[in-house]
């Protein structure tokens, strides 16, 4: 596996992750699917981490690939939530109209929840794209670079 590629991959990840935090500190909260995002991230960190401390293993070269794609997966769906091509989870989408499940009470309330944010809602955007898009192209990106750390390593250790 080759450490170069790796260490590549994964200060990318420890990059869109720090860019998020950056994010949230300018006031830019996340809805649900922006926090499931993270977490991939953190696997491929951690593995880049490990592959760096304890030489190249297949299982963590694996682990890091797999962690960029599942965080490029669910920027796809929330990206697809945000453009309207697919309904997304109910807690965090919607328009406010379906008062179903809501009690006397909750229907009376004159307080207004401050800390739903909407994941069908873009918040920023760069090039037309939102922060779920680019974490989704970026992602993606890392895990063909994690797929040609574990290649060139592998081909390099048959020659």
């Amino acid at each position: 596996m080759r450490e170069d590629l790796v260490l590549l991959a994964a200060a990318g990840s420890l990059a869109l992750l720090l860019g998020a935090f950056g994010f949230q500190l300018l006031g830019y909260a996340p809805c649900k699917l922006c926090i499931w995002q993270r977490w991939p991230h953190g696997v491929a960190i951690a593995a880049g981490a490990l592959v760096l401390a304890m030489g190249p293993l297949l299982l963590l070269g694996l682990a890091g690939m797999l962690g960029a794609l599942t965080t490029a997966g669910i920027g796809v769906y929330h990206t697809g939530i945000e453009r309207g091509w697919w309904e997304g989870p109910s807690d965090c989408t919607g328009t406010g109209d379906s008062l179903a499940g809501m009690s006397g009470t909750d229907l009376l309330s004159t307080e207004v929840p401050v800390d739903i944010v909407l994941c069908d809602e873009v918040a920023w955007a760069f090039m037309g794209l939102s922060m779920a898009s680019w974490n989704a192209l970026i992602s993606l990106g890392l895990a063909l670079i994690w797929a040609a750390a574990l290649w060139r390593g592998n081909r390099s250790a048959r020659t």
